[in-house]
């Protein structure tokens, strides 16, 4: 009998369990009936106590929960369910009105109450999402920005080293973008970069990751892809890209560096500098061209 161990998160107040991330995992329909559920527990507790302590701030932790981990529409059903729960549990407690209607308006002013604050938390969600997304992705191509693009290659190479699955990485820089800048203005400039990836994203598969890394230089990051099949994709692509700048009339040419990996270098940083150098090797030579190049561990015997 084989037993596995593993490491297990113990909280404490040094090393406190986040359950955001938890939460975030789970289904819709998980998070609705949690929220329901609190809800209910919430009233009860509320009727039971009686109406002359205040409980209005704890039915905000399931309107907070299914609005943020929802979205803003089964959050109103949330707050909706508060104020009836809520307007319950205040009439079962025998709370004594001068006036009918009294109780009534109450429930109303709740219910207006619940309603801002889910909108609130709607309307701080999204902006939360476009922030975390900003940061993932080039603002001006859409690409994968040169942060996000090493964390996800440093991945790639922790696979390739656990399972020995080969990948590859291309550097791309354009020739004579300078000149594009001086004829056309950066507006025309801009363009051109957005036309770059648009062509890269045609010519890639899906898995393929395309990253924008400052500059006119560009990545590509191919999983599960060897140095033949690399050399396929990655002239298939060139064409490509000659194709977009000579259909637009832009006077840009491609310099690339490829690098297929089994093993791989320890780190993202070192890979995408020996891509780099691949890359400089075109440049300095012909420009618009490919050099292949398949890493070697230094540290392997030959």
């Amino acid at each position: 009998m084989r037993v596995r161990l593993c490491a297990t998160e113990t909280a404490s107040p040094e090393n406190p369990v986040n359950f955001l991330p938890i939460l975030e995992r789970q289904h819709k329909a998980v998070i609705l009936l949690i929220g329901f559920l609190l809800v209910g527990m919430i009233g009860l507790a509320d009727y039971s106590t009686g109406y002359e302590f205040a409980f209005s701030v704890f039915y905000v932790l399931p309107i907070f929960l299914v609005t943020w981990f929802t979205n803003g529409r089964l959050g109103l059903c949330a707050a909706l369910a508060s104020a009836i729960v809520w307007f319950g549990a205040d009439l079962g407690a025998g709370h004594p009105y001068s006036n009918p209607f009294i109780p009534v308006w109450n429930a109303l002013i709740r219910l207006a109450f619940f309603v801002i604050i889910t909108r609130l938390l709607s309307a701080l969600r999204a902006a939360t999402e476009r922030e975390r997304e900003l940061a993932r992705v080039d603002y001006l191509t859409g690409a994968m920005n040169s942060r996000l693009f090493y964390d996800v290659t440093q991945m790639e190479i922790d696979r390739c080293q656990r399972y020995k699955r080969p990948f590859t990485v291309a550097y791309i820089d354009l020739d004579n973008f300078k000149m594009v800048n001086d004829r056309y203005g950066h507006a025309g400039g801009d363009e051109v970069l957005r036309g770059v990836v648009r062509s890269l994203r045609r010519h890639a598969r899906k898995t393929d990751v395309v990253a924008r890394l400052g500059g006119d230089e560009f990545a590509l990051l191919l999983p599960e892809t060897d140095h033949e099949f690399a050399r396929v994709a990655l002239t298939k692509l060139h064409a490509g890209l000659l194709e977009e700048m000579r259909r637009n009339e832009w006077p840009v040419t491609f310099s690339i560096g490829v690098l297929t990996c089994c093993p791989a270098p320890s780190t993202a940083k070192e890979l995408i500098r020996i891509a780099d150098e691949l890359m400089y090797a075109v440049k300095r030579e012909t420009k618009n061209g490919l050099r292949y190049s398949v890493y070697v561990d230094p540290q392997q015997p030959l």
